[in-house]
């Protein structure tokens, strides 16, 4: 019988960790479960006590854990950078976002404005503040679609009726999404770029198997992996 080893992780490293699931089985003897979300969400669940062997949020909340004594000190790796992107429906015009200008025009035009947590998740809580920074955010108040997370968004997206859809989360659940199609990343004025990273919880119950899958998801064997699905490697 194969152990498990429990994720908790942003949503961001969640098309990830599907691929390399089975590869992982196959040479540590040990299935993956995973619960992945917003990353505020994550975190409530990590300090909550649920079981965890490997956390994966973004850099300053990996710190902190580690501060705290939640994660194993040194254990963290970055996974990448991930942008902040638009999304519309597969098979619809790629529309313009080079500017705030035409980012603005697209989200009037849109019937539904689909995008994650503005309270828990990371891109939802900046395109909020494009929303209101672009002065959209009553304008729109009755399109907009927020869900917990941004795998979720895109999903709903997908399955939504209608072409006239547009979506914000990040650039990684986007490309993991069917249905859905990568416009770009924000424009330059409201770029957001969020460092991932993975570390062993302090409760692991099998630490060497936690310190592989990072070893796994981190390595350079899996740039091109993660360079495909959304992360910038560095």
């Amino acid at each position: 019988m194969m152990n498990t080893l429990n994720i908790l992780s942003g949503g961001a490293a969640q098309g990830l960790v599907g691929q390399l699931r089975e590869a992982f089985a196959a040479s540590h003897g040990a299935t993956i479960e995973g619960s992945f979300g917003a990353v505020g969400m994550m975190k409530d669940k990590l300090l909550a006590g649920e079981p965890c062997d490997v956390v994966i949020l973004t850099a300053a909340q990996i710190k902190e854990l580690e501060a705290q004594g939640h994660v194993v000190a040194g254990s963290a790796a970055p996974l990448g950078v991930v942008r902040t992107g638009v999304a519309v429906k597969a098979g619809q015009p790629l529309p313009a976002i080079d500017s705030p200008a035409a980012l603005k025009a697209l989200l009037r035009k849109a019937s539904g404005i689909y995008f994650p947590d503005p309270v828990k998740a990371t891109a939802g809580i900046h395109f909020m503040k494009v929303l209101q920074t672009l002065g959209l955010d009553q304008e729109l108040a009755d399109r907009l679609r927020p869900f917990p997370n941004g795998a979720t968004a895109m999903r709903e997206m997908a399955q939504a009726a209608g072409g006239d859809l547009v979506g914000s989360t990040q650039v990684t659940e986007i490309l993991y999404t069917p249905g859905v199609a990568l416009v770009g990343v924000l424009p330059k004025e409201f770029e957001l770029a969020t460092v991932y990273t993975a570390a062993v919880c302090s409760r692991a119950a099998d630490p060497a198997a936690a310190t592989a899958l990072i070893a796994l998801l981190t390595a350079d064997t899996s740039a091109a992996l993660r360079e495909s699905g959304g992360f910038e490697v560095r």
